[in-house]
């Protein structure tokens, strides 16, 4: 299984480094909306460093939807969807990858936009651990979840549309719990971020474990 997952998410990073999408139009959509918000929120009242990490999140959450809707476009075409189901390739496996190389993705997306916050914001990178993890399990809850609802919408007409409505209700938790996860360790007080940061864990296996159960059946239904 871990083999095949291997194979599934180098396939789908070969295919964005060759296609440069990631780089060239979801990252910088995402400094964009970084940018409005400073445009948006009064910078001399402090309210940008007060929201820091709820902005950040924002801006990683609506990358994330662009992230799972590329990575689900790159079987649209051409029969690559059965031929992806005739693969042999464990259902698992194809979950895990294909939520392995979003994951990796977002994460390479959030130094740039914790890059941005810094530059912005004027906002100081405290409790660095906390926010180590909060960032790794934050995006494994959200790639997960992403692909789980990538796969359910995939094979529908109106999947551009549709995929938002079904997955941001699923990833309120997940933005909730990052963060204030987030604002403790920023405040320095990383003491009440990690009840937060367990919170997000138990999210974050839960929709990895019924990704891995279920993925094989919504990748048929799709």
């Amino acid at each position: 299984m871990w083999r095949d997952s291997v194979l599934m998410a180098a396939k789908d990073l070969r295919v964005e480094m060759r296609s440069r999408v990631a780089t060239n139009q979801v990252a910088p959509f995402a400094v964009l909306v970084l940018v409005l918000f400073a445009f948006a929120l009064d910078p001399d009242r402090g309210v940008l460093q007060r929201a820091s990490a709820g902005l950040f999140w924002v801006a990683v959450l609506f990358s994330a939807l662009l992230a799972v809707q590329r990575s689900f476009a790159l079987e649209a075409s051409d029969g690559a969807r059965d031929g992806l189901r005739l693969s042999g390739l464990d259902p698992a496996a194809v979950f895990i990858g294909k939520s392995a190389a979003v994951a990796l993705q977002l994460l390479a997306l959030e130094v740039v936009l914790g890059v941005g916050v810094v530059v912005l914001y004027s906002t100081s990178l405290r409790g660095p651990l906390l926010l180590l993890a909060t960032c790794l399990v934050a995006t494994l809850g959200l790639a997960s979840a992403g692909t789980v609802y990538g796969a359910l919408a995939a094979g529908l007409r109106v999947r551009e549309t549709l995929l938002p409505l079904l997955l941001l209700p699923v990833l309120a938790p997940v933005l909730l719990a990052a963060t204030r996860a987030s604002e403790a360790a920023l405040a320095g007080v990383p003491g009440e971020g990690w009840p937060w940061l367990r919170l997000l864990a138990a999210f974050a296996v839960c929709y990895t474990a019924f990704g891995v159960a279920a993925f094989g059946t919504l990748l048929e239904e799709a």
